[in-house]
């Protein structure tokens, strides 16, 4: 599914990237209309009882995008972290695991880190999707505007100078986590190759005008399970302490109509 992954993000308007964070969601999210779709760390390790930050095993990393990979039709695109591990050898053997589910990009990162480090990582990642003839869809994050990592001023200068660097390794998009004001979103578009990725973010312009400022591609984030987490905290401390039943079922969507969301992926793989 690379190439049509790829070809998503040459449309006029941004692709639309919901997250899911287990096989029901994905589901569902594809039943919605998505033409793709792609995990967080965030929200898969919270779905396996793990923290974010690079403490969900890799195996079960691994696992749990495959569960989503069974159930859907559309490309998918995995967070990866950091690939848990700075030894090439082992990023390209875990992106290569992720190819064998069918999985069609990646996203990278490396947080505070050198970027001479996401830049071997990238190179990894793209040397192994070669070696498996997949033109795997590589996203390049920099956290230069999410951690502050040089003066205000500094940003945008900082961030394509990184970008024509990942690029160089092999990335095919920038994801400058953090970056929502529109004059510095179309300074990165227009200042590097990479198609540019922005995050669901307070004061982020609506989807039409990001893609006037030559966005390609807007995720949701982490943004859907933080609020199903507020929404079932409502719920349950209601229950907790009154023991009603109405607001439980006011606004649930039909069990029926869930259960037949599963039925072309209830198989065994």
């Amino acid at each position: 599914m690379s190439p049509a992954f790829h070809a998503l993000h040459q449309r006029a308007q941004p692709l639309m990237l919901p997250n899911a964070w287990d096989a029901g969601s994905a589901r569902l999210i594809e039943s919605l209309g998505a033409r793709a779709i792609a995990t967080t760390s965030a929200d898969l390790a919270w779905s396996l009882g793990y923290r974010d930050g690079d403490l969900l095993p890799v195996d079960l990393h691994v696992a749990g995008i495959g569960a989503i990979a069974r159930v859907i039709t559309i490309p998918l695109s995995a967070d990866i972290e950091g690939c848990y591990s700075d030894d090439p050898s082992e990023v390209g053997a875990m992106v290569a695991r992720l190819i064998d589910l069918g999985v069609a990009g990646i996203n990278l990162q490396n947080g505070a880190a050198h970027p001479d480090l996401l830049c071997v990582k990238i190179g990894a990642a793209r040397r192994a999707a070669d070696r498996l003839g997949v033109s795997l869809y590589i996203n390049a994050r920099t956290d230069v505007f999410y951690r502050a990592l040089v003066p205000p001023e500094a940003r945008v200068a900082e961030t394509l100078a990184r970008a024509a660097r990942y690029r160089d390794a092999g990335a095919d998009g920038l994801f400058p986590l953090g970056l929502a004001d529109p004059v510095q979103t179309r300074a990165v578009a227009g200042g590097t190759e990479l198609l540019l990725n922005v995050i669901a973010w307070p004061g982020l312009p609506s989807a039409p005008e990001l893609g006037a400022l030559g966005v390609r591609r807007v995720s949701a984030g982490s943004w859907i399970p933080q609020t199903l987490w507020a929404h079932t905290t409502a719920l349950v401390t209601g229950f907790l302490a009154d023991g009603r039943s109405e607001p439980l079922f006011a606004a649930a969507a039909p069990y029926a109509a869930i259960n037949a969301a599963f039925a072309a992926s209830s198989l065994p793989p």
